[in-house]
């Protein structure tokens, strides 16, 4: 067999790089394209070639993740789950709940990130962690499973963002009653951009989103501050200890664990880095930090908001039903007493929020790429292509534009039932994370070694996965409730029946296709060793 040129010469330079070891620090730059002899090391165990460009540092990575999560601005958008479900206090304990919880996640997840750093994340993962006998099935499952929850997540940002632009016209023209093919036709505005960004300007990503996370930085205090100073505060006892059952469940704790929802949602795609790590230089040590940074920093920036945004609400029900339609431009709009006023501190979001549905775009696009380079899904040779002048994977970007377009057009039957595509991404990831970190505890309490990795948990490696596990799966059940008990037919919801669909489609493609073509990146391993 003839060696591929490209391994050929990367394999001569690793023997010409004496100070390289797997536990090691990298000490030499290949090349821009290929990273460190660490990176090279670690696509030649896997199998994989170098195809995407490694433009992103730490920094850059860091900034990357921190403004795809955007946790504070996302608590905002969000928070009529949690403020419909448990009130002012069980938003508050109910986020610092699911950041504690997800503290064991991310955990879990950036050691595989770091022993693995590949753009398949979870479904690369599980075929090399799962049990042999089921390492090709479940892989191939959860990677059916990354590409709806991250195709969904676009959606489900654009339409947020959407929501916030329409809120704007509301506020400066009272009389305007909003139609929702007009906001379906915000949410193709902030699809174009997206599509702008991660094509033509596509290589300038990094430089963006560093220049981004600075504005989410500064923002989360331009925000901040006038509501700490302007607004008028709620009392301190009701803000923390108040738990309401604004939906009727006829239990206040039940309405609160329904309430979860909406503050998990604000830590899914956590692993956005690692979707990212065949783009980023020194991957196995930079990401997995990049992931518990962005955790650390960006949660507690957004309690920090939750709390504030409780003591400015006022009357939780007269927030909740804002003619605005937007919750925090209503609070903004109160607090600041003036819509230049509201409209300055919604831009802020605004602007973040495109650019969070960009990063959003670039982590699905590489998350399909990767899982089409394996033969997971239909016309894999297509969707696997990286662009020569752009070193992305553009036709999975004009994939992901497609379905999200078509996705949207849900919202011109019912908004109701296009906002319960968070619970259907929501629900996808969290199953694409139990299983993989399932497959890792399990190895853990078998005794199999595991991959070198540098970030490494040691000991506490088998309680901080169980612990996830558990968590996990509690929320698991929850993203399938209603937002309210009794729901009529148009308030159900129907992520359940669109999760069903979406596993039985895989299932079927797999049984007559799938199961002939793909092989699971763990073929790829044996073969790159």
């Amino acid at each position: 067999m003839v060696m591929d040129p490209h391994r050929k010469e990367v394999e001569s330079h690793l023997e010409k790089d004496p100070t390289y070891s797997d536990s090691g620090e990298p000490s030499v730059l290949v090349s821009e394209q290929d990273g460190t002899s660490a990176d090279v090391h670690d696509m030649m165990r896997m199998g994989k070639r170098q195809e995407t460009r490694r433009n992103f540092r730490h920094i850059t990575i860091l900034g990357f993740c921190m403004v795809i999560l955007s946790t504070w601005e996302a608590i905002l958008a969000t928070a009529v789950f949690s403020l419909s479900n448990g009130g002012t206090a069980g938003l508050i304990w109910g986020y610092l709940i699911c950041m504690i919880g997800f503290g064991f996640v991310v955990a879990s997840l950036a050691e595989m990130a770091s022993m693995a750093p590949t753009s398949g994340g979870q479904y690369h993962w599980v075929s090399e962690f799962a049990p042999p006998s089921c390492q090709r099935f479940l892989s191939y499952m959860v990677g059916w499973l990354g590409v709806l929850g991250w195709q969904t997540a676009a959606a489900t940002v654009s339409y947020l963002t959407g929501k916030q632009l329409q809120a704007l016209i509301i506020l400066w023209n009272p009389t305007y009653e909003p139609k929702a093919w007009q906001g379906t036709l915000l949410i193709w505005a902030v699809l174009a951009v997206c599509l702008l960004f991660n094509t033509f300007f596509s290589g300038k990503l990094p430089l963006i989103e560093g220049v981004i996370v600075v504005l989410h930085i500064a923002g989360f205090f331009a925000v901040i501050i006038p509501l700490w100073v302007m607004g008028d505060r709620s009392n301190t006892g009701d803000v923390f200890t108040l738990f309401q059952d604004n939906m009727g469940w006829g239990s206040v704790s039940l309405s609160t664990m329904v309430g979860l929802t909406g503050a998990a949602s604000c830590f899914v795609g956590v692993e956005a880095g690692a979707h990212m790590s065949e783009e980023v230089r020194n991957a196995a040590h930079v990401v997995p930090r990049a992931m518990m940074w962005t955790w650390l920093g960006n949660g507690l920036m957004g309690w920090i908001m939750a709390i504030t945004f409780c003591f400015c609400i006022g009357d939780t029900m007269s927030i909740l039903l804002t003619p605005l339609g937007a919750q925090q431009v209503q609070v903004f709009l109160n607090t600041t007493g003036s819509a230049a006023g509201a409209t300055g501190l919604t831009c802020i979001m605004l602007v973040i929020g495109v650019f969070a549905c960009v990063a959003v775009m670039a982590t699905n696009s590489r998350q399909l790429f990767a899982f089409a380079r394996d033969n997971g899904v239909p016309f894999s040779s297509t969707f696997s292509k990286i662009s020569p002048t752009s070193g992305v994977p553009v036709n999975s970007v004009y994939v992901t534009i497609t379905f999200v377009l078509l996705l949207s057009l849900i919202n011109l039957g019912s908004s109701v039932a296009f906002m319960q595509v968070i619970s259907l991404g929501v629900a996808a990831m969290y199953t694409s994370y139990l299983i993989s970190i399932g497959c890792v505890a399990l190895k853990r309490i078998r005794g199999e070694p595991l991959l070198p990795s540098k970030f490494n948990l040691g000991r506490l490696g088998l309680p901080i996965n169980i612990i996830a596990v558990v968590f996990l799966l509690f929320l698991w059940v929850f993203a399938f409730f209603p937002s309210g008990p009794h729901p009529a037919v148009a308030d159900m919801n129907w992520a359940v029946l669109g999760y069903g669909v979406v596993l039985i489609f895989a299932l079927v493609w797999y049984v007559i296709r799938g199961r002939r073509v793909y092989a699971g990146p763990v073929e790829y391993v044996r073969k790159g060793q």
